[in-house]
């Protein structure tokens, strides 16, 4: 889909305050490493992730998200009584009902007119709610749309460390459940907007999606649990992205060498480096947030952008490609004009 009329106008994102460690992680979960005789710093050397963040004890994903959204709102300016839509996007919920959408609704006093709910669509569900809300400004449904997205990962991940320490966990179930401790938290927002009332607004061009859901089964995750096969995982994501990368450069133009910055959502060291490897990206393109941040989700990628843009690392019409894959497959590359 290619957009002629839609902009973002605020963009911001929240660190979480406390920051852990992979060797802190490692230093739990010594027993059992010992015993399955692997590296004490497995964590860190597998994935490239030197620690994540963690909110405080009992912070709901519809406080830090509506958190971001405040901050979005006032950083586009936007009078909160013309916002038509709010999208949340978190794999996290603070509860199955009613949707988080709803609970973000309410902390921000929107309007009774402003449609609310969750999208899900795993690590892509962002990036599906751009598309989303573009294509309600594109045919003139909304004037201004709002997403929201709040992660957590303090609870599933104290969970698994509980469960990898049982006196029988294999070293396959553990290497099921290593994914799981690769997450990070985080929050991001975004105000998206008709280009003619954004003049200092960055133009959205659109967005093209790919799937291949054969590999839906690759990565399964519940509240307290995620299992991935993270090598096969690894290769279809590869071998999707490739496809996308394909469409995304006869739909946008890119050459490699036109695109400014490619932000990405990054899942580790490994998947970061072969994925610009496979696609021929220049890795000076890329900013990597994942050795302090971890997976963050579908928030990585609208927190790699609010990062970039706030330390002047993209500036005004620059093309920024953003990147993310999906578990189910689902792949999405879009544009934006900065």
């Amino acid at each position: 889909m290619q957009f002629r009329n839609v902009s973002i106008l605020g963009l911001s994102h929240v660190d979480a305050p406390h920051r852990v460690a992979s060797a802190d992680m490692c230093a739990r979960l010594a027993p059992t490493l010992e015993r399955l005789g692997m590296r004490p710093d497995l964590l860190e050397s597998a994935s490239g992730i030197v620690a994540r963040r963690y909110w405080d004890p009992g912070t709901q994903p519809s406080e830090v998200a509506a958190l971001a959204a405040e901050k979005a709102i006032e950083s586009a300016g936007v009078d909160r009584s013309r916002i038509g839509i709010i999208i949340n996007t978190s794999v996290c919920r603070d509860y199955i009902e009613p949707s988080t959408a709803c609970l973000v609704h309410n902390r921000l006093g929107l309007p009774a007119e402003c449609l609310n709910f969750d999208l899900g669509n795993a690590c892509l569900a962002f990036m599906s709610a751009m598309e989303v809300v573009g294509n309600m400004i594109e045919r003139g449904q909304i004037d201004y749309g709002l997403i929201a997205n709040g992660e957590s990962a303090r609870f599933v991940q104290d969970a698994t460390i509980d469960r990898l320490l049982g006196p029988d966990t294999t070293e396959e179930e553990f290497r099921s459940q290593f994914a799981t401790l690769t997450l990070g938290s985080g929050a991001a927002a975004m105000v998206m907007s008709r280009s003619d009332l954004a003049p200092d607004g960055h133009r959205f061009l659109g967005v093209v999606n790919r799937a291949a859901t054969q590999h839906s089964g690759l990565c399964k995750g519940q509240v307290d649990e995620m299992r991935t096969d993270a090598k096969a995982l690894l290769f279809a994501g590869l071998g999707l992205a490739t496809e996308t990368y394909a469409e995304a450069k006869d739909a946008f133009g890119w050459d490699g060498g036109n695109v400014d910055e490619f932000v990405l959502h990054q899942v580790s060291g490994t998947h970061t480096a072969m994925l610009c490897q496979t696609l021929g990206l220049d890795p000076d393109k890329v900013m990597a947030i994942f050795p302090e941040f971890g997976n963050i989700g579908p928030a990585s990628v609208p927190i790699v952008l609010s990062k970039a843009a706030e330390s002047g690392r993209i500036r005004k019409g620059q093309r920024v490609a953003l990147m993310g894959i999906g578990s189910g497959l689902n792949c999405s590359m879009a544009e934006v004009v900065w």
